[in-house]
């Protein structure tokens, strides 16, 4: 168990901010999480947590994956003081972290999120890593299912995707996979590209439209430029920034902003 005090980092609010939805809340402060073929369990009292893995597992995996290197108070300081909305919404979301994670599954669980809500979206991803991931035990004993690979749902039929609960997506999910496994889109030259390029690139996936791909920029690519606009960012863009949001003033950090607000339009 790696037991560290951090600033400005909550587990509560990382799992309710619609980046991951492997993640659950098992009560009293505890937390799990799946990601990728990763399993780990956590404790929050106050600023301190228990990540239950080895040192090794701690700083190779999860100090990137939880983006714990980064000092979010640079972020949270540069806010516009006349813009109460905005500190509002940073004063609701502190703790929230721009997750960095795996790039095909974050491909794969936005084209789930599509029209749909947390609760289906988590119980279709679990269906899926079920079917076509592959079954793990973690050093504590608990069995899991790794986020299917490339491979494993390129060799899937739509119909059988549909079988998973996925319906108009099982179409998006199998012509993707085959793309990528084809290499027509290559996962690794998107990693290497800069954001506009990289949306660009994903664009050209199945079923991933602008929302889509500004979400996979920002959770999977961590380009903090990404803005994505649902439902929730656009009533509140209407309400409080009929001019437009204030890219520039936020350039290279639109994307912590977006969530912050977006949490707080979800739960205040």
């Amino acid at each position: 168990m790696i037991t560290v005090e951090l600033e400005h980092f909550s587990l509560d609010k990382i799992c309710d901010s619609g980046q991951c939805f492997r993640m659950q809340k098992l009560g009293n402060g505890h937390f799990s999480m799946v990601a990728g073929d990763q399993y780990l369990e956590m404790h929050q009292e106050k600023g301190v947590v228990d990540f239950y893995c080895s040192q090794e597992e701690f700083v190779c995996y999860w100090v990137r994956y939880f983006d714990l290197d980064t000092d979010y108070e640079e972020y949270m300081k540069v806010a516009n003081p006349r813009d109460k909305y905005l500190n509002a919404a940073i004063k609701a979301g502190d703790g929230i972290r721009i997750l960095r994670q795996d790039l095909w599954e974050m491909i794969v669980t936005f084209l789930i999120s599509q029209q749909n809500n947390i609760k289906r979206i988590r119980k279709c991803i679990e269906t899926i890593c079920r079917t076509y991931g592959e079954k793990k035990i973690s050093s504590g004993g608990v069995e899991y299912y790794a986020f299917p690979t490339v491979t494993a749902l390129s060799g899937a039929t739509e119909e059988e995707l549909r079988g998973c609960g996925m319906g108009y997506r099982a179409k998006y999910i199998a012509v993707t996979a085959r793309m990528i496994e084809s290499g027509e889109v290559s996962l690794e030259k998107i990693y290497d590209m800069r954001y506009h390029r990289a949306k660009k690139e994903l664009l050209k996936l199945c079923g991933v439209g602008e929302k889509v791909a500004e979400c996979i920029c920002l959770f999977a690519l961590h380009h903090m430029d990404a803005f994505p606009v649902d439902t929730h960012i656009h009533q509140v863009m209407a309400a409080h920034y009929k001019r437009g949001f204030p890219n520039r003033r936020y350039k290279g950090m639109r994307g912590i902003m977006q969530q912050y607000i977006f949490y707080y339009d979800l739960y205040s």
